[in-house]
């Protein structure tokens, strides 16, 4: 009876560091996974993004530098850097990449047709070209989507509440992958609340003057800007000139009204972060990207600058106010 005690007490042993070499590969001899993490702009203007994405993973058990590796790479403004950037994560062996903005996936997809990648933020993957279908991908790639119809629809109706009988509106964009899709959404909403649409595309800082010196020309009564979030010199001139416009504009980014745009409606990328980290998780045990529907938005933020209505002489309705997230003082 003792040595079969002894073999049972034994094998129970080995079961246990099994499963707990299973939760670190490190221990086990085994290679820890690197994930590659890419997105446009600063560390340290998205750092709380990059945060929020290693919290979640640590609440599913996988620890930055315990038992998983998150290799983060940022290109600042210099955004034709991204497909070197996702070329070298790919030759480094990492096991997946998570890919913020259309700029960093579209690169990733560029360089792999293999190596799984999570998307977040992206407008129209399928339009895209990224993947098949928003429910059933079929390729290498799966993550959050950015832009819904259902968000332009809001952004409209806030401008409405703004400026109650707003009739002609400027839409600023820039010549961005995808935004054929997204032109045709803003125009459908447009059309079926009676508002005229002036489409002004602005990829310089030349052509961004002119078009908000043409949409005063125009007589058109608010802004929408539908580009962004952008670098820090470029969201900078908009706001400027949005302010000597006269005019109120929307965005679809926190960080506008934040450095002194009137207001924003977007998706929260915290949010978005969070639930990126749940895609890896389950690609890292086992799930193809390619069966990992596309989700779209389900948290939303709302922010509103105070200070810019004032200079702006425009009262901001107490409606938007009890809905906002953020009110900037």
């Amino acid at each position: 009876m003792t040595g079969q005690f002894l073999y049972r007490r034994r094998d129970l042993l080995l079961a246990a560091a099994a499963t707990a070499m299973a939760g670190n590969p490190a221990s086990a001899g085994v290679e820890t996974p690197r994930i590659g993490f890419i997105q446009a702009g600063s560390r340290q203007e998205n750092q709380s993004l990059l945060d929020a994405f290693r919290d979640q993973l640590s609440a599913l058990g996988w620890t930055d530098g315990g038992n998983i590796a998150v290799l983060d790479r940022w290109p600042e403004e210099s955004t034709e850097r991204l497909p070197g950037i996702a070329k070298e994560l790919i030759g480094s062996g990492v096991a997946l990449l998570v890919t913020v903005g259309t700029p960093a996936t579209l690169a990733a997809k560029r360089a792999s047709a293999t190596v799984p990648i999570v998307l977040v933020g992206v407008d129209d993957p399928v339009a895209l070209g990224v993947v098949e279908s928003l429910a059933r991908p079929r390729g290498n790639a799966t993550g959050l989507s950015l832009t819904s119809s259902e968000m332009i629809a809001a952004r409209l109706q806030l401008l409405q509440e703004l400026v109650p009988r707003l009739h002609r509106l400027a839409v600023i964009v820039r010549k961005d992958p995808g935004l054929e899709q997204k032109l045709q959404d803003i125009r459908s909403n447009t059309e079926r609340i009676g508002i005229q649409v002036l489409m002004l595309e602005a990829t310089t800082g030349t052509a961004l003057e002119l078009a908000f010196a043409r949409l005063r020309v125009e007589r058109c009564e608010a802004v929408y800007v539908a580009s962004g979030p952008l670098g820090p010199v470029k969201r900078a001139r908009i706001i400027v000139l949005a302010a000597e416009s006269g005019l109120p504009a929307i965005y679809s980014f926190r960080v506008f009204p934040v450095d002194g745009g009137l207001i924003s409606f977007g998706a929260d990328y915290g949010d978005l972060m969070r639930r990126a980290a749940g895609c890896v998780d389950k690609i890292l045990k086992g799930a193809k990207p390619a069966d990992l529907p596309i989700e779209p938005p389900t948290k939303f933020d709302l922010a509103v600058n105070l200070k810019t209505a004032g200079a702006l002489g425009l009262t901001i309705p107490p409606a938007i106010l009890a809905r906002a997230d953020e009110v900037i003082e």
